[in-house]
């Protein structure tokens, strides 16, 4: 029974650690190459597992400061594929607009606009998708809120 039980925990431990979501640096795919990591909701520094490594937390559709869920550390809310600062829905407070793909400067969706084009999990500067304008790299598929946490850690947290 003791054995069975140390197999589930080792088994739901396992679990947590595959399910995270590495980001690398360019196109790389290295261990030392890695920007932060999403696991459970949370946006870790590097390849960190460890708690005061927290850059982020996710939480429904709002990007909360470290290890908080409170309203005062709101950094985003998302709500329609528009990014807005912090706790707020106001057509001014948008900051990215998210469609087709492409991530936009504010309100707009004119080409001029572009600050980067996701494809393939690659994230590139703006409008390009040449292998040179690679910014990072996503090791697998990631939820709106997640990939609104991961430009944050990499655009800001990772150099606080």
């Amino acid at each position: 029974m003791k054995l069975r039980i140390l197999l589930i925990i080792m088994a739901l431990s396992f679990a947590s650690f595959a399910s995270a979501q590495k980001v690398y640096k360019g196109n790389s795919h290295y261990t030392s190459d890695i920007l932060c990591r999403v696991s459970n909701g949370k946006a870790y520094r590097g390849n960190s597992t460890y708690t005061s490594d927290i850059l982020c937390t996710i939480k429904d559709d709002k990007i909360y400061r470290g290890n908080s869920t409170y309203t005062s550390d709101i950094i985003y809310t998302i709500k329609d594929q528009k990014v807005y600062r912090g706790n707020s829905t106001y057509t001014s407070d948008i900051l990215l607009t998210i469609k087709s793909g492409k991530v936009y400067r504010g309100n707009s969706t004119y080409t001029s606009d572009i600050i980067l084009t996701i494809k393939d999990r690659k994230i590139y500067r703006g409008n390009s998708t040449y292998t040179s304008d690679i910014l990072y790299t996503l090791e697998s598929d990631v939820t709106l809120p997640e990939f609104i946490a991961i430009y944050w850690c990499v655009n800001y947290a990772l150099y606080l």
